[in-house]
């Protein structure tokens, strides 16, 4: 059994407060297009959406990033076209809140997981060198395995995008895949 797990595809990751840029927007029909095949092959999909509070204080980021995927904003919203899959799709994909890096911290995720007898995760999003890579360390550490879509992952730091892949091969024995190569 597999799942896919989106990772803050959303209009601030992607153009919005904290952009990605041009490598999310290229990046989007691939993301698009594996959200929509993983629920017609009645895989679970699992959108996990940064979600964060106008003026916290005490969150973590506040001091790291400028305010960005604020409760009931627009740049909350799932970008561009993946708003369309997840509206078509809405029974069969489970949108769940995080609010840290890792979408197993503080969530239901790994009990949803489990409950379903999934072994297999892939991910894809944004960022590669943040929230995809502490999903992943976790996913890892968690005992799942890992398949990282190349192809449909971005970051706003080239460098690090670059070494997260190469993490994710090498220390966290992940499958690096991407469309052109299947």
């Amino acid at each position: 059994m597999k799942a896919l797990i989106v990772i803050d595809f959303t209009n601030d990751f992607v153009d919005g407060s904290l952009p990605v840029g041009q490598p999310g927007i290229d990046i989007a029909p691939r993301v698009n297009k594996l959200t929509e095949q993983f629920v017609q092959s009645g895989d679970y999909v699992v959108m996990a959406v940064d979600l964060h509070e106008a003026a916290d204080p005490y969150h973590p980021e506040s001091r790291l990033f400028p305010p960005h995927n604020l409760r009931d904003t627009p740049g909350r919203e799932l970008y561009g076209g993946l708003k369309a899959v997840y509206e078509e799709h809405r029974e069969s994909i489970y949108w769940m809140d995080k609010t840290r890096y890792s979408a197993f911290c503080g969530t239901d995720l790994e009990l949803k997981l489990r409950e379903r007898g999934i072994q297999e995760l892939h991910l894809i999003g944004v960022c590669t060198d943040i929230c995809v890579l502490h999903t992943a360390v976790d996913a890892y550490n968690k005992g799942f395995g890992i398949v990282i879509h190349e192809d449909a992952v971005a970051s706003f730091n080239a460098d690090g995008h670059a070494w997260a892949l190469g993490h994710f091969r090498g220390s966290l024995g992940a499958q690096v895949v991407r469309a052109d190569a299947e």
